[in-house]
Formats: structure tokens, sequence, C-alpha cells
């Protein structure tokens, strides 16, 4: 296992060049590349390449040539690929965990205990799922009888973001290698070392080659001729709500399927009767998981005014107790923010939000005090505002950092006015023991995803997505199965 002793004694990763992995994984060439940076000490730990189009095209080359054969094989044939991948992800665990927490900044021990295994188990869910799918089929009576055929749509263009790097990769790879799709997938360039190095171990699970390919570069040049390329029909991206409505507009004239998973501004309602002893630990997690970095957390806190000040003792006293440090040390809470130009945005969003009114109850600046190995790291305290009315552009706009408003209610109602109160509808939590309450309140609010007191407590044959701006479509379960395959309705005359 992983300890503290260890990362001691191997703290400097060494670098890691990534390469495409097209076909099979390219060497590292002359070719222009980007730097990769560890947010926790800004150092430079690796390099991608910045990519063209022309990657791409070779891609799909690649990836059209193998899809005959991938998309004939059995459901139980593929289901058995996926499967020696995800055993090649548990393998490694650790040092998944590892590069994932060097790249992006989460802490250690999420990696390791939430999202490797979740990448692992995205990959089983659905190789399991195809095994058991069905087909409808009709009686016609004296006629004859119908039925559905679903068959794979082609090559699938999966672009990932840097948040839960390979975390949200195989949810999206894993439904469309499943159903008989081939794979162009472009990795985040600000965290591509989790996904280069599942494209090592994806070389050595008896992957055919063409099957999956994984091209690195900006979203201006690689993703944007994913989306635009004639023989991709089928995209599901997740990222921000401004690249989705371009991809929307570019994808649409060309009637590609498309899944856009983008962003939120969620609430987490409290109402006069929730337990906050046992939903604090809990709510803090909603808000500040990942550094704030998710896009189901939590960043609107309304709470009954009934309550507002006992929630608030408690909130502050927990927010303040969370340990910021090295991602590596296994006692830290919150590490680093993805980068610097990240950390900026969220600053300014602090400021703003100051200059709206706001009252900064805790956090709004960098921590100080840190270990030497740290100390240059893109690091900011989780931050809880006040004092905002719901129509500010703090409480209307995604910030994507530890940055909460607190704002109080007096009715249920207002309380769901509120939650709908913004142009995003992903994500709601709702914390009550009144249950036909709960389920009263949850039926008006506009997410396409709401908990009744938890939070990420997730089943993946539940559908995973949001309305509004938060985006078209959705993944998990039978959607994913569905978005990846084309339905063929078949009808037999006696």
């Amino acid at each position: 296992m992983f300890n503290l002793e260890s990362r001691i004694s191997n703290l400097d990763p060494p670098m890691t060049h990534v390469t495409n992995l097209i076909g099979t994984l390219q060497p590292v060439g002359d070719e222009p590349r980007m730097p990769v940076v560890d947010p926790a000490t800004g150092a430079e730990i690796g390099t991608v390449p910045v990519g063209d189009s022309s990657d791409v095209d070779r891609a799909v080359t690649l990836a059209s040539e193998a899809f005959p054969v991938w998309s004939e094989a059995s459901a139980h044939d593929r289901a058995a690929v996926l499967h020696a991948l995800a055993d090649a992800i548990d393998a490694h665990r650790d040092e998944l965990a590892k590069i994932e927490s060097q790249d992006q900044g989460k802490p250690f021990a999420l990696a390791r205990d939430l999202e490797i295994p979740r990448a692992a188990a995205n990959l089983r869910f659905f190789a399991d799922a195809v095994r058991q799918t069905r087909s409808e089929h009709y009686d016609l009576g004296g006629q004859g009888f119908s039925y559905t055929l679903r068959r794979a749509r082609g090559v699938a263009g999966c672009i990932s973001p840097w948040n839960l790097p390979l975390y949200l990769l195989t949810w999206k790879i894993a439904p469309a290698l499943a159903t008989g799709n081939t794979v162009i997938a472009k990795p985040s360039e600000v965290t591509p070392l989790s996904a280069h190095r599942f494209a090592e171990l994806a070389a050595s699970a008896g992957l055919p080659p063409g099957v999956l390919n994984l091209v690195h570069g900006r979203g201006d040049t690689v993703g944007a001729r994913i989306v635009e390329h004639p023989a991709i029909p089928t995209i599901t991206f997740t990222g921000g709500t401004a690249t989705g409505e371009w991809i929307a507009r570019t994808a649409g004239p060309m009637f590609k399927r498309l899944s856009l998973e983008l962003g939120g501004k969620n609430a987490i309602v409290i109402c006069e009767d929730a337990d906050l002893e046992r939903a604090m630990p809990t709510i803090v997690r909603a808000c500040f998981q990942n550094q704030g970095e998710i896009c189901t957390c939590g960043s609107r806190v309304l709470v009954h005014r009934d309550r507002i000040k006992a929630f608030m003792a408690r909130f502050l006293e927990s927010v303040n107790a969370l340990k910021i440090g090295d991602p590596l040390d296994p006692e830290t809470d919150l590490g680093p923010l993805v980068s610097a130009a990240h950390r900026d945005k969220v600053e300014a969003a602090i400021a703003r939000a100051v200059a709206e009114g706001g009252t900064v109850a805790c956090g709004g600046e960098r921590p100080r005090g840190l270990p030497d190995r740290v100390k240059d790291g893109f690091f900011l305290k989780p931050t809880v505002l006040m004092g905002l009315d719901q129509s500010c552009a703090t409480n209307q706009e995604e910030i994507f950092g530890p940055v909460v408003t607190v704002q109080g209610f007096d009715t249920h109602g207002e309380a769901v006015t509120r939650a709908n109160a913004t142009g995003y509808g992903l994500a709601c939590s709702i914390w009550t023991r009144d249950l036909e309450r709960a389920h009263k309140m949850a039926a008006k609010i506009d997410a396409g995803m709401i908990w009744i007191n938890a939070w990420m407590l997730r089943d993946l044959r539940t559908p995973f997505g949001g309305m509004k701006r938060s985006g078209v479509g959705r993944e998990g379960g039978d959607e994913a199965l569905r978005f990846f395959t084309e339905p063929r309705s078949i009808t037999v005359g006696w």
C-alpha cells in the first residue's frame, strides 16, 4: 500500500512524455509539445503533444478499418476485453492514483479509494450490461411480427475533462466499446498522464489495434476536428457550457448524435428539520470535494431561516477544520486547484462577489505555512460567502472551485424557486426528515439528478446528466447503451 514513508522517499516523479494511441502507441518525435504541470508544486512533470487535425484523421482511418471486426465480435468477447482492462486498472491502482494526484491536484486518498476503483467499475459495469441486452418483439397477430435490432453506430468521439481524468474517460469509452463502436478519445491536455498510462495498459489487455485511439492536444484543434469530422457520427462531451454550445452549433447541422454534460450551479437545500449533525460531513464534502472541481458539487447552500444560525456555526467549524496541503499526504482533505490560471479565475470570482456586496465568512485567500514541497502550488482556502441575492453573477455563473454561497429561505416553495432560479439544471440535494416533503420538492426542482439526504450516491444503472444549460442527453445504464447504438425496426409478414 502507498504510505507516507513511500511518498517522502519518492516525491519527484520521472518526466512523462505523453504520446498518442493511434492504432498503437506512437513514439515520441519532434512534434510540438506542451508542458504538463503538477499543480501542487508548479513544476513541470511531463509533456503532451500539441496535436493537430492530421492526428485525428489518421485515428479515424484506423478506427473505421477496425469497426467491422469489432462490431461483429460477440458481446461476450468484447466484455472479456473490458474486464481485462478493469483488471489492469485494479492491478495498478496505487500507481494510477499517484499519477492522478500529481497530474490534477486531487488528494491521493480520494483517487486511490474512490476515483480509480470507479474507473475499473465503469468498464466492468458496461461489460456486464452489454451481455444482458435484449430486443423488443411485437406480435402482429395473423399478419406477422416486428422486432428491434440495435447495432453500433460507428466511430465515437469521446471528449473528457480535466477534473476526474480517468474516471470520466472510462465512463465514456466503456459503453462505446461495449456496444461495438470504435473510439477516438481526447483527454484533457491539462491532465493527460493517467490516460497515457491507461493507453499503455490497454495495449496489453487484448484490445485490437484501432479500436481505441487516444489523441492528445488542445480543444480548439484536436477537439474541434473530432467534432467536425464527417466520419464520426457520435459525440459525447463533458466540459464547459460555452464549449458545449459550440459543439451543438457545429454538429447539429451534420445530424450527429450528441451527449453534452455541461456546467452546474447546484443547490443544497437544508430544511428546518434536517439532522445537521449527521448531514454535515456529507454537506461539506458536497461543497468542497476535489476542491469543488466536480460538476455535481453544491455551490449554493439554501438554509431555512429557523436553522441558519445553527447551520452556520457547524458549517464554518467543519470547513475551517479541512486540512489543505500536499495531496500525496494521506491526511490532506483539499489539494491545489488544477492550474494557476484556474486559481486566478476563482480568485477573480471571489473578488467580484465582494464587489456585489457579499461577505466572506471564511476562506477567500491563499493558505500560508504550507510544506516546502508545495509552497508554490496553486492552493486556495475553501470559501464561504454570505449576503448575496439570487440574481447576482456569483449565484448565477459557475465558478467550479472551492466557493459556496449561503442564502436563507422562509418557505419550501421559496426554496424550490431559488433552486430553480439559474440557467443550469444539473444536480440538487435536499436535507430533511420529512420524506413526503422531500419527494414533493424533488418533483418540482429542475435538475437531472436529485439526492435526498445524500450526495453523489450513485448507481450506474441510473441516468446521469442535466437540463437547461447543464446539457443534452443522459449517460449511464440503458441510456448509454441506447446512445451508442442505432435501432432498426424489422417487420416480418406471414
